[in-house]
């Protein structure tokens, strides 16, 4: 289930605020924007090297399958990996992830749904606005916003036109029109 703009904005704010120190706080926003405003698997947020550090206007990804797709990179996101950035304790590395656990080590997916799960509770959000839930957010509202499938597939790195409409919940009848 896609969650409402103000629902996405309310989560990165809201995991930021839970945190127990500015860095982390930083961090874990940060990996939220690129999920609903880049429409991100988590998985891909989360394998972002220093080497793709500083972010431009778009970014290349390899998703599943080694499918590579481009993405654009909104000012919105650069500040929030540039943020993390500045307050992150770890040094960027070329070879070595972007996003790090609190010891220093890669940042796992786990410790990201951990703390959606914290932050929705606070937002009395339903158990279904998970971190996967802003990508799918992503994709519904660009298409509600007037995007077409075909572009919406690349942005996603869909293989098939029809992952897409699944994924978008897009009715038979809209998807004739578009």
């Amino acid at each position: 289930r896609p969650v409402t703009p103000d629902e996405a904005e309310g989560l990165a704010e809201n995991v930021g605020a839970l945190a127990k120190t500015p860095w982390v706080g930083a961090r874990d926003r940060a990996v939220l924007v690129l999920l609903y405003g880049a429409g991100l698997r988590i998985s891909e947020a989360l394998a972002l090297k220093g080497a793709d550090m500083p972010l431009s206007e778009t970014l290349v990804l390899t998703g599943k399958g080694n499918k590579q797709r481009v993405v654009p990179i909104l000012p919105v996101i650069r500040q929030a990996v540039d943020e993390y950035l500045r307050l992150c304790p770890w040094p960027l590395e070329r070879g070595r992830p972007v996003f790090r656990g609190e010891k220093g080590g890669p940042l796992n997916q786990g410790m990201v749904q951990k703390v959606v799960a914290q932050a929705r509770r606070a937002l009395g959000l339903p158990d279904s606005a998970t971190p996967h839930a802003l990508r799918h957010s992503f994709a519904t509202h660009l298409l509600g916003a007037g995007a077409d499938l075909r572009s919406l597939q690349e942005l996603l790195g869909h293989a098939s036109l029809g992952s897409t409409q699944i994924y978008t919940r897009v009715d038979a009848a809209k998807l004739l029109d578009t």
